[in-house]
């Protein structure tokens, strides 16, 4: 069901939050993860959203987002081999044989 809502609270420490909206009786739980948008994944407490959630008992709520974005139209659900922009790490080592080996 796509609906929209208010987010309630979230908690950008823990990654999770609350949406309420008329199809969601007693609230939506939102996971980051559900979050589409680029880099960090956050929510604030009274912005307006537009969400995806399925029937799940999860912590307490009837409902789980499985999507949730900010704008008008709803963004393309992401490839799922790509990588996400959140971190990214690269490590080069470089050895440079002793004299004694020859080289």
């Amino acid at each position: 069901m796509t609906s929209t809502g208010v987010v309630r609270e979230y908690h950008d420490e823990d990654g999770w939050g609350v949406i309420d909206g008329p199809d969601v009786p007693g609230g939506c739980w939102v996971p980051f993860s559900a979050i589409a948008m680029e880099g960090y994944r956050k929510l604030t407490a009274g912005q307006a959203v537009s969400f995806r959630a399925e029937t799940a008992a999860q912590d307490g709520f009837e409902y789980r987002a499985v999507k949730v974005w900010t704008g008008e139209t709803e963004p393309a659900d992401a490839v799922a081999d790509s990588t996400s922009g959140a971190y990214r790490s690269e490590l080069t080592l470089t050895f440079e044989l002793p004299p004694e080996y020859g080289r």
